[in-house]
């Protein structure tokens, strides 16, 4: 019989190690999540057409200003 009393605390050892794995895997995934959120932004940021071109003609405006300027 002390053979199954042998067996019984290994189970239980076995059944106490993998509670601290599972433990440290969840730390583990807690931490690396960690340096994922940077709470940056979520995709890439469009440009409508209407923009772009105010952009355009307000650049256009500043090289005709330093052209003209040269002259």
């Amino acid at each position: 019989m002390p053979k199954l009393d042998v067996v019984a605390i290994l189970k239980l050892q076995h059944k106490e190690a993998q509670a601290t794995v599972d433990r440290l895997d969840e730390a583990i995934r807690v931490l690396e999540s960690l340096g994922k959120h940077t709470g940056g932004r979520r995709g890439p940021r469009r440009m409508s057409a209407a923009g772009r071109a105010r952009i355009a003609a307000a650049q256009r405006k500043r090289w005709a200003k330093i052209r003209a300027a040269k002259k």
